[in-house]
């Protein structure tokens, strides 16, 4: 039974990805069409075709690896100065229509020319005044942030109603109100064992505190929140404690000394120091909200996913060094799709978490990856889509400028002068994904750590 809940956690996962990816390459091709541009390819998926089928001028189709997706517009590259040959007519506007001849002096510049010839290979005269390139600038922009933007919107469909109504698990509220009472002291290393004679009774329990009551003040400091009630403890060492709790409504004081333990300095610091100790858990719940907390949330996710893609190859590197026995795994580091999958598994086929859980987790990482592919498209480099975004905003302002201040127009600009870039990020982007993969079979990210 686990192994057929495991397996339908990853089906789960990677049918709604292979979705998403689909959306994501309609986004690109309903806008291509609505600007006239022509699409002679839709396919989610890369290697051999599985299968295909043609509908008018377009080819829809499934290739055998479900990592990606594709949409062919024709005329995504404009022809180079330097390779264009005399003009074999004119179009409707008056332009004329040229063709390209190879160029081969140096390596970039035969990168390129291919790619170009490649690309007007099967051009013909009555797509001229359809290609991509030549679509007014804000166009272009739109078709090509199209495709990551329904990522975005997927991801925001998904966190809406699951913060209206399960709630935000990376935004949990901790309040004084007491989860949960020491029955003893026990050192932070022995957290885990139960009580013997010899340990002392937590102060909490001495003075007769029980799960439930809320924590007014203590000392007279009024307890506003968890953390600063746990640092007014903390401070106080072994001194007496007067603590004012509401319990079934009625407010009452309760008299202890706290003493003094061995505890991590915080959740995300292990260094142990000696400070006052109490005996109570806080009472925690996830935060809920709306369409404008959503939107408030997924702005916060924004700067720290940016934050993320700039320590990528750092953390990247991480899981190579991992992979090789040097170091332990990051749990909080990147993981793939395989890593994602394995996760989804995890968390449906756990015996211990409920079926809700195990839903909005599921939920949860098909919006988190969703988002992450959204916001890593609109990086301005290519092949990425922020890179073609990049390029026809820097037409639009040359163009703009050159209209300004009555210069000729400089024309469309040519995406093709920075494949060299293409060439170098996509390889890059390949080895990072390559090592993410191996690391999430070698050294997986767990769910319970």
């Amino acid at each position: 039974m686990t192994v057929l809940l495991y397996a339908l956690g990853v089906v789960i996962f990677a049918l709604a990805l292979v979705i998403s990816i689909a959306l994501h390459e309609v986004g690109h091709m309903v806008f291509a069409k609505k600007f006239g541009g022509k699409v002679t390819q839709y396919f989610v998926g890369f290697g051999p075709t599985v299968w295909s089928k043609q509908v008018g001028e377009t080819e829809y189709g499934l290739k055998a690896i479900p990592l990606g997706g594709f949409v062919k517009i024709v005329g995504m590259l404009p022809p180079g100065a330097e390779e264009i040959a005399e003009p074999v007519g004119f179009d409707e506007a008056g332009e004329p229509i040229h063709r390209i001849r190879k160029s081969n002096t140096g390596m970039f510049t035969q990168l390129v020319s291919d790619a170009r010839t490649a690309e007007w290979e099967t051009i013909t005269a009555e797509d001229e005044s359809r290609l991509f390139y030549r679509m007014a600038w804000w166009k272009k922009v739109t078709v090509m942030a199209a495709g990551p933007a329904v990522n975005i919107a997927i991801a925001f469909a998904i966190f809406a109603p699951l913060f209206a109504t399960y709630g935000n698990s990376t935004d949990i509220r901790v309040d004084p109100v007491v989860a949960d009472v020491s029955a003893c002291v026990v050192p932070a290393a022995e957290n885990e064992r139960v009580c013997t004679p010899q340990d002392p009774v937590a102060p909490a329990r001495a003075a007769g505190i029980e799960p439930g009551d809320e924590i007014l003040s203590f000392n007279g400091v009024p307890a506003a929140d968890w953390e600063s009630l746990q640092e007014t403890i903390r401070a106080n060492d072994d001194g007496r404690a007067e603590i004012v709790i509401r319990r079934d409504g009625a407010e009452q004081t309760v008299v202890t000394n706290t003493t003094v333990a061995a505890r991590p300095t915080s959740a995300d610091d292990a260094t142990l120091v000696q400070v006052g100790f109490l005996g109570i858990s806080p009472t925690t719940s996830l935060q809920t909200g709306g369409v404008l907390y959503t939107l408030d949330q997924m702005g916060t996710m924004t700067v720290r996913t940016l934050n993320a893609l700039v320590d990528l190859p750092a953390k990247v590197w991480a899981v190579g060094k991992a992979i090789v026995g040097l170091e332990d795994r990051d749990p909080m580091g990147p993981v793939s799709i395989v890593g994602g999958g394995r996760l989804a598994g995890e968390a449906v086929s756990h015996d211990v978490i409920e079926w809700a859980d195990k839903g909005a987790y599921l939920l949860m990482l098909i919006a988190g990856f969703n988002f992450f592919i959204g916001i890593f498209n609109f990086v301005p480099l290519l092949p990425l889509d922020g890179g073609h975004i990049a390029g026809a905003l820097y037409e639009a302002v040359r163009r703009g400028l050159a209209k300004l201040f009555r210069r000729p127009d400089p024309g469309h600009f040519d995406v093709a002068k920075l494949l060299p870039v293409a060439y170098v990020v996509g390889m890059s982007l390949l080895v990072m994904g390559v090592v993410l993969i191996v690391g999430d079979l070698v050294v997986p990210v767990r769910l319970d750590g």
